[in-house]
């Protein structure tokens, strides 16, 4: 789905747990996130430290999908 949406001229950023997944469907821009159970986010921290770690991969993700790729490109977190 990701390649077809980009096919219509729309940049795509697909967060996700597992990058090799990611990979593998094709996705050119790649935002690796926390775990499979919580992908934005981490039970154990405090609302506000969560808050923060949700604000730093959305704000990556929104820097990867204003980047400009030439294929396949992870944007660490």
């Amino acid at each position: 789905m990701v390649k077809e949406i980009e096919s219509q001229g729309f940049p795509v950023v697909h967060m996700c747990t597992v990058v090799p997944i990611s990979m593998t469907v094709g996705a050119n821009r790649i935002v690796p996130t926390i775990a499979i159970p919580h992908p934005l986010g981490d039970p154990s921290l405090s609302v506000e430290d969560e808050k923060e770690l949700r604000r730093k991969l959305v704000r990556k993700a929104l820097v990867a999908l204003e980047t400009e790729v030439d294929g396949q490109t992870v944007f660490e977190v």
